[in-house]
């Protein structure tokens, strides 16, 4: 497990591999471990803060970016005889577009590559070890700023707007003007995050449904074969959502079928069944709700620590694994009742 800090710029913010505690690797359910916690594998120091961080498959590299330009900074993970991870290069952003820091997803296609762009105009493939520029967005495209943005297949590209449109680009086709889906009206003037659902390997990219979330609470599901028409559109059920949208979560289960976890709206993280949801907008009710960070070593006295990220574990169905403002990384596993 990689993880990353996005302290001020000029700071030194950490890098760090983690290796998990025995309970977490173990294929089966273990009783009582008092191995409980994580230990460091590897670390390196970044001078500027971490906001994205991605592993590209079948490496020993990392791509990370954050303020204050949209360029992708590169990490090497050190072999077993070293504890370094090690800053090896950067991709610049391209002229003009560099007061926005880069959404980046990964893949590894003939190449290991990298999907990076901070606009819908400056949107960039770049084969990491080379550098070389795989695709580029035409440049007379538009310039609204990325939330979010997935590779559906090896040659093609989901990207989500802040304002909740979605666009497809394939990096086989001549760069051209990318077209934008629109959103339901009562969601207009709302930041938005984006999730694909993986399928099995080489299936259909562009048959897996988009989850939408809202920094309003929204959710919307999509199906990119008929994009003009939502799948579904519910509202989490969530006493204040925050305004700031800056830690918007939202992720599909890997081993769960149609299951859906939000974060970033408050303190918890919510765990949501997809099935029988319209476009009605009605209030959904989680499966369960994660509410660690409110019992812990908060005081009270201000608000609880905002959830910054959570993630699925790829094979334990049921566990997940969160990060918050106050530092802290959990893991735990949810029960339907």
């Amino acid at each position: 497990l990689c993880i990353a800090g996005y302290g001020p710029p000029g700071g030194n913010n950490e890098v760090l591999q983690l290796l998990p505690p025995p309970p977490l690797q173990a294929t089966e359910a273990q009783g009582l471990c008092p191995e409980r916690d994580f230990k460091v594998e590897r670390g390196g120091f970044s001078d500027r803060p971490i906001y994205n961080l991605k592993h590209v498959p079948n490496t020993s590299l990392l791509v990370t970016s954050g303020p204050p330009d949209g360029s992708v900074q590169l990490w090497q993970l050190s072999g077993e005889d070293s504890d370094v991870i090690k800053a090896v290069g950067s991709i610049a952003a391209e002229e003009g577009f560099g007061e926005l820091w880069a959404k980046i997803a990964t893949a590894s296609a003939t190449a290991p590559w990298v999907l990076h762009g901070s606009r819908l105009n400056s949107v960039r493939i770049t084969e990491v070890e080379s550098r070389s520029s795989v695709y580029a967005a035409a440049s007379n495209s538009s310039s609204a700023e990325l939330s979010a943005l997935a590779f559906l297949d090896t040659t093609t590209v989901v990207l989500c707007c802040a304002a909740g449109q979605l666009c497809l680009a394939d990096a086989r086709q001549p760069p051209r003007p990318l077209e934008v889906t629109s959103i339901p009206a009562a969601t207009s003037g709302e930041r938005w995050d984006m999730a694909v659902r993986c399928g099995p390997q080489g299936s259909n990219g562009s048959s897996q449904p988009i989850a939408r979330l809202s920094s309003g609470g929204h959710l919307v599901l999509t199906d990119l074969r008929r994009s003009s028409e939502p799948l579904a559109v519910v509202k989490c059920k969530v006493p204040s959502p925050k305004t700031g949208a800056e830690f918007l979560c939202v992720s599909w289960a890997p081993a769960l079928e149609n299951c859906i976890a939000v974060s970033g709206l408050d303190g918890s993280v919510r765990v949501y069944a997809a099935q029988g949801w319209d476009g009605s907008g009605r209030e959904a009710e989680p499966l369960f709700v994660h509410k660690g960070r409110a019992f812990g070593a908060w005081d009270g006295a201000e608000d609880p620590p905002l959830v910054t990220v959570h993630a699925w574990h790829p094979q334990k169905p049921r566990t997940v694994l969160s990060a918050a403002t106050d530092g802290s990384l959990d893991v735990w596993d949810w029960v339907r009742p």
